[in-house]
């Protein structure tokens, strides 16, 4: 039973940060759009993500409110490497694959660092909280239609 539990965890870990990676994907195309970072869709980000993970994580109540906060941050800083890339590639006249292959992983995460804000970060402290109130939440029973 506890291998099967220990698998059951990873498996949600797994499950919380390709979320949060999907969410980071989405929120690109806001920004694109705008031509400018928009850090407070963090906020709907969590909420988004905190409902998602609520529906399936199992038992424990704070358990499925750290999967949220943990997928929202990984959303938020996400959306950071992602601008970087999008940056590079528009300076550069390369495709964005290609920019972010031939920049590399490493050289994205710093100028992702180095492009963060403190307003960044207060939004993705907002979104993380918002992620933790509506996962500690009890999803609304479902209303049997009568008849």
């Amino acid at each position: 039973m506890i291998v099967r539990q220990i698998v059951g965890e990873c498996f949600a870990l797994l499950c919380s940060v390709m979320l949060g990676l999907a969410a980071g994907a989405v929120w690109l195309l806001p920004t694109v759009v705008m031509h400018r970072p928009l850090p407070w869709l963090a906020v709907p980000a969590g909420w988004l993500l905190a409902i998602a993970v609520r529906q399936w994580v199992q038992g424990r109540g704070w358990h499925a409110a750290l999967l949220a906060a943990l997928a929202t941050v990984i959303a938020s800083f996400y959306i950071r490497v992602l601008i970087s890339a999008v940056n590079i590639s528009l300076m550069t006249g390369y495709g964005l694959v290609e920019t972010m292959r031939t920049a590399g992983l490493s050289m994205l995460l710093d100028f992702a660092r180095i492009s963060l804000r403190p307003l960044d970060m207060a939004w993705c402290a907002v979104g993380v909280v918002i992620a933790i109130v509506t996962a500690l939440r009890r999803p609304p029973a479902a209303k049997r239609p009568a008849g």
